[in-house]
């Protein structure tokens, strides 16, 4: 597969800039649409949850600890959606010419990427407001894009897949991000969760992962290394699974998309 995506660099380099440009076609704030969404969910979600309904923030600041999530939320939840339609959205590219169909996923999830640093470089803004200091942590920063990029790629592969034969997945997609968004500690620490229900709450690797990245930004947190070790290994398996499971439908696509 690796091979294959090297070989086919430059077409996954074509889509996802033709991906970029058509987002940002003919619109009047550009990519700072990349900004505003996080940002003001951002602000509603500190008014809401943090003032109204004091829901504790782990002694981080509000802001940073909602924009912290949110940005890799976003990403994910923007990735999967995309990705899963992407076979779909393309069909006519499936039909008429050869190419390896795991690319168009894959693009998905690069184009993404340039919005996810667009509002990632907020943070710059957010930690010389509050005086925050980064520490050793945010070397962790790069592995954790990669597994988050990862784990949305594999999420994508398998909906995408499955979007080809049952067209009803659409409607799934956006239902099932909504309940994730709770079931992942978004909206409240993971330290809110009680002990018994941990190890339920621990088998969804992005919760680990979005804990990572809230805490590589906050020197005086440290991170939950085992579940972050733990939400690599599910997202390897993930991964696994959704590549074996695209690869054996794939020969179908060109006659049911």
């Amino acid at each position: 597969m690796i091979r294959e995506l090297w070989t086919y660099r430059e077409l996954i380099y074509f889509l996802a800039w033709r991906d970029v440009k058509v987002r940002y076609k003919q619109t009047m704030l550009g990519v700072l649409w990349a900004v505003i969404q996080p940002f003001t969910t951002m602000v509603v979600f500190t008014l809401l949850f943090g003032q109204l309904a004091k829901i504790p923030t782990d002694g981080i600041p509000g802001p940073i600890f909602y924009f912290s999530a949110l940005v890799p939320w976003i990403y994910f939840a923007s990735t999967l959606t995309n990705a899963g339609m992407s076979l779909v959205s393309n069909s006519n590219l499936v039909r008429k010419i050869y190419f390896p169909r795991i690319i168009l996923p894959t693009s998905v999830a690069l184009s993404n990427l340039v919005d996810f640093f667009i509002a990632s470089a907020l943070f710059i803004g957010f930690m010389v407001y509050y005086e925050i200091h980064p520490g050793w942590n945010l070397l962790l920063w790069p592995f954790l894009v990669i597994l988050l990029v990862l784990l949305s790629v594999s999420l994508g592969l398998f909906v995408a897949a499955l979007n080809v034969k049952y067209r009803d997945i659409r409607y799934v997609i956006p239902f099932a991000i909504q309940l994730l968004l709770f079931a992942t500690p978004i909206i409240y620490p993971a330290s809110m969760v009680p002990e018994k229900f941990r190890w339920l709450a621990a088998l969804n690797p992005l919760g680990g992962v979005i804990e990572a990245f809230r805490y590589t930004l906050v020197p005086s947190r440290s991170i939950d290394w085992g579940l972050l070790l733990l939400s690599s290994g599910i997202t390897a398996v993930i991964f696994l699974v959704g590549v074996a499971y695209f690869k054996s439908a794939e020969k179908a696509f060109a006659d049911i998309v």
